[in-house]
């Protein structure tokens, strides 16, 4: 299998003042189609910061950064909101749901950016609905929601196009542990059904110990890469 992801010595500087804060300090990291990795490190460690950079929310400020094989880095604005809409899945800590839309319309927006058909976006967007457990709460809004269920949202309308890698920043963070160990097990459904890579920031250890891979961030810098279960906390 291929990488889908690929950074070679990324860094990122941010100015705060006349200060320049780094927040990666050269990260060289391959991830393989279909992995289901988290990375985890204490706050300040630069998990969010890698996300971002490899979702292209953000640019690196020197370093090389491929998705699929393309230098995201290199691409111009249009060309990255492109590659988010198209090959990238997106689950927010703060599940970032539009108020004003139902859990339907929610789940198809982004089928809706893509140009899809009416009927076909519904058909997509019910199933997936349907997939994550919230047959019949399709036409509620996002505060008619709990918190799991309102992340269940967020991960059908990350799955709902199929893309072929998901980012998540600390998907269990704002729910309790019953509730976060079966947005796993959802997550880890979808990843065998959908064959997608996953990957989350988390501070969460059951997080931690059910990825295949595990990746330990630090000041900036992957210190660990390799199975959970050979990982001691510091």
């Amino acid at each position: 299998m291929g990488n889908i992801i690929e950074l070679t010595d990324v860094k990122k500087d941010y100015l705060l003042g006349d200060v320049i804060v780094p927040a990666l300090r050269g990260v060289t990291l391959e991830i393989k189609s279909g992995e289901f990795v988290a990375m985890a490190g204490p706050s300040g460690s630069g998990k969010t910061t890698l996300l971002n950079i490899v979702g292209a929310l953000d640019t690196p400020t020197s370093g090389k950064v491929f998705v699929e094989g393309q230098d995201i880095s290199a691409m111009s604005a249009a060309q990255q909101s492109r590659m988010r809409r198209n090959k990238i899945g997106f689950i927010f800590q703060s599940y970032n749901l539009i108020p004003v839309l139902t859990a339907l319309e929610n789940t198809e927006y982004v089928l809706m950016l893509q140009g899809r058909p009416k009927k076909e976006r519904r058909e997509i967007a019910h199933n997936i609905l349907k997939e994550v457990g919230l047959e019949g709460r399709e036409n509620s809004l996002p505060s008619q929601l709990s918190g799991g269920q309102q992340q269940r949202v967020a991960i059908a309308r990350a799955m709902a196009p199929e893309p072929a890698l998901i980012l998540a920043d600390e998907p269990t963070a704002n729910v309790d542990s019953k509730t976060a160990a079966s947005l796993l097990d959802l997550m880890a459904e979808l990843h065998q059904e959908k064959k997608a890579t996953f990957l989350f920031s988390t501070h969460d250890t059951s997080v931690m110990k059910r990825s295949e891979r595990l990746l330990w961030l630090k000041d900036g810098q992957i210190e660990y890469d390799g199975k959970p279960d050979n990982f001691q906390l510091p």
